[in-house]
């Protein structure tokens, strides 16, 4: 996916993001970016750093969708934050380093699942005999040595005779075959799973004591009976983290995080502007400072090893209704370097979103309700007033942009989504047009009105 062309990038990203035009070139440009340096010479492309990209526009319009997309694109390491979740240090909020800390996160977890995707067949075998050995001996589990459970040795398997052993193999190649058959998968089986134990983290920070003493204290264990179908999900994930090597998994995530990691900065106007002296405002300029070194470039220490940030993409979003991108410390001005206008959505634009975009808003709206027996239709005088009205709330109140679709949708549904659905529910057909959408928002218009007599 790396070698896609600015171009076929845009025309993924056309697929679920309506518009934006610009926005979309500008993300395309620095993702061929990063294919174009990994083709330089080694000593190059330590030079050759991001471009990193600041998007100007109202909420609700895209901005987080095109970096959410890219990153999928490309299965990049991503993460969101909001830059008023972070304070200058000295203040009481989050510090910025965790914004690497949880792409780290991001990246081991994607980097796992692919390693886990390599050995899943091999897995698949091990759970089968696994599950085969506990139908045939439901009670025949493995004895446990106090002492071995106190210094976390794996429990001795009680020696068995030859003849056993033969009988054993030929019952559990018939369990085998009963098992891919699906013959067997209400069984219930007695497996030993581990204990699941809270999060406990130490006050301040972002430090995790289980992970701390997790290679001091032995894991807790329990039987749990559970269905066929549930216990080989489970001895799959067990086969897998068995198989795969997680020092390896650690060191590739970490390289992936450094070359491949896309962070998104969203509200990046609420920090910007000079810090009144009082208030919530006092830590404003402080917590770009801190965010500064990150973009820059520096070393970040995480639990998995150290993280160089110069290489990751950065982008930066925000509204801009009250402060200015000049607000902004000049230094952090300059460490992005790409700026582009969002538009706000038209009616045209909320028109195509309910329908154009790969699982568009319509389409999910009729998937939901084709379960209970419904099959809802829209004619295109319905999309253009659903869209108008759309436009109009926008308008009226606080511009949430295409959110606005879903409470437009959600109103207009109600009484066809509250209906539909019980087992003698017998197969119905509706089909939506323009009267009957003004009808119910003309019923929402009234309630909203009579809200004002309400104390």
């Amino acid at each position: 996916m790396n070698k896609l062309t600015p171009r076929e990038i845009v025309a993924q990203l056309d697929r679920y993001i309506i518009g934006q035009d610009k926005a979309k070139r500008a993300v395309a440009v620095a993702l061929r970016n990063r294919y174009r340096r990994a083709q330089l010479p080694p000593e190059m492309q330590e030079e050759v750093t991001p471009k990193n990209i600041l998007m100007v526009g109202p909420t609700g319009v895209g901005k987080t969708e095109i970096a959410r997309r890219l990153a999928k694109l490309v299965d990049a390491p991503f993460v969101k934050v909001e830059a008023t979740k972070f304070t200058e240090v000295g203040y009481v909020g989050r510090d910025v380093e965790t914004i690497i800390r949880d792409l780290i996160e991001a990246s081991v977890r994607l980097t796992k699942e692919a390693h886990q995707a390599r050995v899943h067949v091999k897995a698949c075998q091990a759970a089968e005999v696994r599950l085969a050995d506990l139908i045939i001996r439901p009670g025949g589990r493995k004895a446990t040595n106090p002492i071995d459970l106190l210094l976390g040795n794996k429990p001795r398997t009680p020696e068995i005779s030859p003849d056993e052993k033969e009988n054993l193999s030929r019952k559990r190649g018939e369990v085998i075959a009963r098992l891919r058959a699906g013959e067997l998968e209400h069984e219930i089986v007695e497996v030993e799973v581990e204990e699941v134990t809270p999060h406990n983290e130490i006050p301040g920070t972002d430090v995790n004591m289980n992970d701390v003493l997790g290679g001091l204290i032995p894991k807790k264990t329990k039987l749990r009976k559970m269905e066929v179908r549930e216990a080989r999900r489970i001895l799959i994930n067990e086969e897998e983290q068995n198989l795969i090597d997680m020092d390896a998994v650690y060191t590739e995530a970490i390289d992936r995080a450094e070359q491949d990691g896309i962070v998104f900065i969203d509200e990046i106007d609420k920090v910007a502007g000079k810090a009144s002296g009082h208030g919530p405002d006092v830590s404003r300029e402080g917590v770009q400072r801190d965010i500064l070194p990150i973009v820059e470039g520096c070393t970040v220490q995480t639990k998995y090893g150290p993280v160089k940030t110069d290489h990751i993409l950065f982008i930066a979003a925000g509204a801009f209704h009250v402060s200015k991108v000049s607000d902004l410390i000049p230094e952090l001005q300059g460490r992005f370097p790409v700026r582009v206008e969002l538009q706000p959505l038209t009616v045209e634009d909320y028109k195509l979103i309910l329908t154009q975009p790969d699982n568009a808003l319509i389409s999910q709206y009729q998937a939901l309700l084709a379960v209970d027996k419904v099959d809802l239709k829209f004619d295109d005088s319905a999309l253009q007033v659903i869209a108008e009205e759309a436009y109009a709330a926008n308008e009226k109140m606080e511009n949430i942009g295409a959110r606005r679709l879903h409470t437009v949708l959600e109103e207009m549904l109600s009484d066809i989504a509250y209906n539909a659905g019980g087992g003698d529910a017998p197969e119905v057909s509706v089909v939506v047009d323009a009267e009957y959408v003004k009808k119910q928002m003309a019923v929402e218009d009234r309630q909203q009105n009579l809200k004002k007599y309400i104390l």
